[in-house]
């Protein structure tokens, strides 16, 4: 099975430039209306813009522009040195939510919200 995550995002540019900081890699595939990142061989993360999306949901669902800014999925990144990805984020911009420490569940972790509002939680994989 191959997955790919798509982020509805406002400005597909500054959301680009934010993940590459992030993750530190380069998109697989930037066109207009749609940015991948290969997380690894068989997930990838997609950005496509609020105004793309809302062509295919038509008048069916929410203006997903209408929930800018409002946690909407979060993405729980186990990766290793998980400090390091959360440090640049806030570096890049993002907003810390929960700072990085021992969860009860047995995981290191600490979370930010990226310029959409999009939950990102870095962990100890």
């Amino acid at each position: 099975m191959k997955s790919e995550f798509i982020l509805y995002v406002k400005d597909q540019k500054k959301s680009r430039d934010f993940y590459i900081r992030v993750m530190n890699i380069k998109p697989t595939l930037d066109v207009p209306g749609m940015t991948e990142f290969t997380l690894s061989e068989n997930v990838k993360l997609g950005l496509m813009p609020e105004s793309g999306i809302r062509k295919i949901l038509g008048t069916t669902t929410p203006d997903p522009a209408s929930g800018n800014g409002i946690p909407r999925c979060e993405l729980y990144l186990k990766l290793e040195n998980p400090e390091s990805y959360f440090q640049r984020a806030i570096s890049a911009g993002a907003i810390p939510v929960s700072p990085f420490q021992q969860r009860d569940w047995g995981d290191s972790a600490g979370y930010v919200a990226d310029p959409d509002g999009h939950i990102l939680c870095f962990a100890t994989g």
